[in-house]
């Protein structure tokens, strides 16, 4: 078994969407990125990553490649999953820590997307939401980040001599 823990965060921006768990949120600010700025994507992405031992999301899909501007962060998800094929997720749990806006109503939409990109039972995908009672950037309404946690268990493979 092996346990992956994946952080990102990202500055809250007029003009851009809020996308978050691939689920196109409905605010008067959004994420500033050079992809879609899918903070618990991100997250879920550098969890599996650093599980499988595979280093980081910005060494696989880095902010000075121009083919990543404006990334579909499922897309890269969907990379990932190809990435970790030699393993089976067991579970992920993710935390979004935002002030605003109320993303709890989203919850079943963002678990059911990153299960559907990772071809695992929607259960298996726990997201929760914080906000932080007003304190630090989240709370000053500056930004949202997000944590996530994976297991994964390696498929059986061949001993090697």
């Amino acid at each position: 078994m092996r346990i992956g823990h994946g952080y990102d965060v990202h500055a809250l921006a007029e003009e851009r969407p809020l996308i978050i768990g691939g689920v196109n949120i409905p605010h008067i600010k959004g994420l500033l990125g050079h992809s879609d700025a899918d903070v618990l994507v991100h997250a879920v992405i550098d969890a599996l990553l650093g599980a499988a031992g595979l280093g980081d999301i910005g060494g696989h899909f880095p902010d000075s490649n121009a083919k990543y501007k404006n990334a579909d962060s499922l897309k890269l998800l969907a990379e990932v999953r190809e990435l970790t094929k030699g393993y089976q997720i067991s579970n992920i749990d993710a935390t979004v820590i935002a002030q605003e806006p109320k993303l709890s109503p989203y919850r079943e939409q963002m678990s059911k997307n990153i299960a559907e990109v990772l071809e695992i039972a929607p259960d298996l995908v726990n997201i929760k939401f914080k906000t932080e009672e007003n304190l630090g950037f989240t709370g000053a309404k500056q930004g949202i980040a997000a944590h996530a946690v994976t297991l994964l268990i390696q498929r059986l493979r061949p001993l090697q001599y």
